[in-house]
């Protein structure tokens, strides 16, 4: 079956923009040649849309063949689908909520969300039976969510009062970062962003490198923490800065939030004559589909991304028609795919 993020490719458009237009959604203007081809795409792909209650002229009233409904919320800024994770999530969402009759009936992306006429749209809309809200946005936004859509599933949203899906994230990244250390690394870097909370200590993934090192007796150096802002450009430009200093304060290893921010400083390390593994090695996270065929290989971690929206969706169903009745906490299983970029030749 198709997905909004075929039609969106295929046009060239965002995710959210197909969902608008789909949707009869007018809360932000489309051009009329650009709804033209979203409307057409979804036709030829084989589209179902989900039904919004403010039916599309000259269908005669006729009922939608969807009526069970359900939105997405992304912690992304504005109109930014560049991150393969959220796409396969969202892939994921769209499938399992197929699976059990249900239409996505909006896509917001954290930004969007900021403006109050697209929350009470939401708010408003009693066609809309729950929520998915990938990752945390505003506190006060998300409250106020809370106080009006009864259903609201998380995918990692630090929320003990709704069902939620993920993966360990800290065990997770601790574990790649025994790896680094096992392979006799003592100089580790990281790189990521603060989140949500503006305080990298809490951000899960940094816990997990923290922790790694404590285990290890390894002391944490603030100047091989980058905070590249989850922006691949970011993490390039700040790698490129480290590197124009002394090799011999240079970090051995670099264990990277995303595996976009480290193949972008993969980059800034090979340009300056630097080889990875031998001089710097790096770790990633995600297991996106290029990492495999970066030069060389990325060692990452596999997060089921697609099964982690799969999951999310059949929460939604499961809450919604009263399967389940309290907030279930889904851990999927990670796994450590160990490739090149960590591991030295002999080692290999």
């Amino acid at each position: 079956m198709a997905t909004l993020k075929d039609i969106a490719e295929k046009v060239g458009v965002s995710i959210s923009t197909v969902s608008r237009v789909l949707n009869n959604d007018d809360s932000k203007i489309v051009n009329a040649i650009t709804k033209e081809k979203i409307v057409v795409t979804a036709k030829e792909l084989g589209y179902r849309t989900s039904g919004w209650s403010r039916r599309s002229k000259g269908d005669g009233g006729a009922k939608p063949a969807v009526t069970k409904r359900a939105g997405c919320i992304i912690s992304l800024p504005q109109e930014n689908y560049s991150y393969p994770y959220f796409s396969l999530v969202l892939k994921g969402i769209e499938k399992g909520l197929a699976d059990r009759g249900y239409g996505l009936a909006f896509i917001h992306t954290r930004d969007e969300l900021r403006d109050p006429s697209v929350q009470q749209q939401i708010i408003q809309d009693s066609h809309v039976d729950g929520v998915i809200i990938i990752e945390g946005i505003d506190p006060p936004i998300y409250d106020s969510l809370k106080k009006h859509i009864p259903t609201i599933v998380g995918v990692d949203v630090n929320d003990p009062t709704i069902p939620t899906v993920s993966y360990d994230r800290v065990s997770a990244s601790q574990a790649a970062v025994k790896h680094l250390i096992e392979q006799g690394h003592r100089k580790i870097g990281f790189i990521g962003g603060l989140g949500l909370s503006g305080d990298i200590f809490r951000e899960k993934r940094f816990r997990g490198y923290r922790y790694a090192l404590l285990e290890a007796e390894i002391e944490l150096e603030n100047k091989w923490i980058l905070n590249a802002e989850w922006q691949i450009e970011t993490s390039f430009e700040l790698m490129s800065e480290l590197v124009k200093g002394p090799r011999t304060e240079l970090p051995t290893a670099f264990f990277v939030a995303s595996d976009v921010m480290a193949i972008a400083a993969m980059r800034a390390v090979t340009e300056v004559g630097l080889r990875v593994p031998e001089d710097i090695a790096f770790f990633g996270v995600d297991n996106i589909d290029i990492s495999q065929y970066t030069s060389p290989p990325l060692s990452t971690i596999h997060v089921p991304k697609y099964e982690i929206g799969q999951t999310a969706a059949y929460l939604l169903s499961d809450y919604l028609e009263g399967k389940l009745t309290f907030p279930i906490k889904a851990l999927l299983p990670y796994d450590l795919k160990i490739r090149r970029s960590s591991v030295k030749e002999q080692n290999l």
